[in-house]
């Protein structure tokens, strides 16, 4: 019987993560657990919401009686906001956080950051997105400056792959078995970096006395 092999794809997703500020003080140790779990930290800041923007970014819990906490809790001091992006990065960063109380999270999940660093159910550390159109939102808002493009996927991700990746890297794995380099890996990162069709190209000015 034939297995089928399911061809490689091409996702790459992005979360927002908050440091909440009773722990921002174990940011480093919380960062190299976010590392140490296959995440790259694409952006981060450190910043202190008023309750007035706490309000906004928890807009969808509006009216439900732990809102008023909830934002003077968030607004009480510096937070830290971090981009993360790997592979199904909104389920894994949820994975990773465990339980929203952490209280829970040290009995069902003790290996969960909230369960390390949580206090309860309000205090519980860290903040992930629910879902992948709220990490779009939550991201614009904490960095309003980046640019959200959308990332390939299935079909696309493949197309993309034949029209513009595969034909130079076929040239220039051609051309690193020609030249055979003491350094194979360097070399092709120049080659690469050399022959990137995408590349931006200087346009040369005309100077005026040439166009008459």
């Amino acid at each position: 019987m034939q297995t089928l092999v399911p061809e490689p794809q091409i996702f790459v997703e992005r979360t927002l993560a908050l440091i909440k500020p009773d722990v921002v003080d174990k940011e480093e140790e919380i960062e190299h657990l976010i590392l140490l779990s296959g995440f790259l930290i694409v952006q981060k800041r450190k910043l202190q919401l008023s309750p007035e923007q706490c309000s906004n970014f928890y807009a969808d819990q509006y009216g439900k009686f732990f809102f008023p906490n909830l934002t003077a809790y968030m607004s009480s001091g510096p937070l830290v906001a971090m981009v993360l992006a790997r592979h199904c990065a909104v389920s894994y960063w949820k994975v990773l956080l465990g339980p929203s109380n952490s209280v829970i999270a040290r009995r069902t999940h003790p290996h969960s950051l909230r369960a390390i660093y949580g206090t309860d159910d309000l205090r519980n550390a860290l903040h992930g997105s629910l879902s992948l159109s709220l990490a779009e939102r939550e991201i614009q808002f904490m960095f309003p400056e980046v640019i959200l493009e959308p990332i390939p996927s299935g079909q696309r991700a493949r197309d993309y792959l034949n029209l513009y990746i595969k034909p130079t890297l076929l040239a220039g794995l051609t051309a690193l078995c020609k030249e055979k380099p003491a350094d194979p890996m360097t070399w092709l990162a120049d080659w690469l970096i050399e022959n990137n069709p995408n590349k931006p190209r200087l346009q040369h000015q005309i100077p005026e006395e040439e166009q008459q």
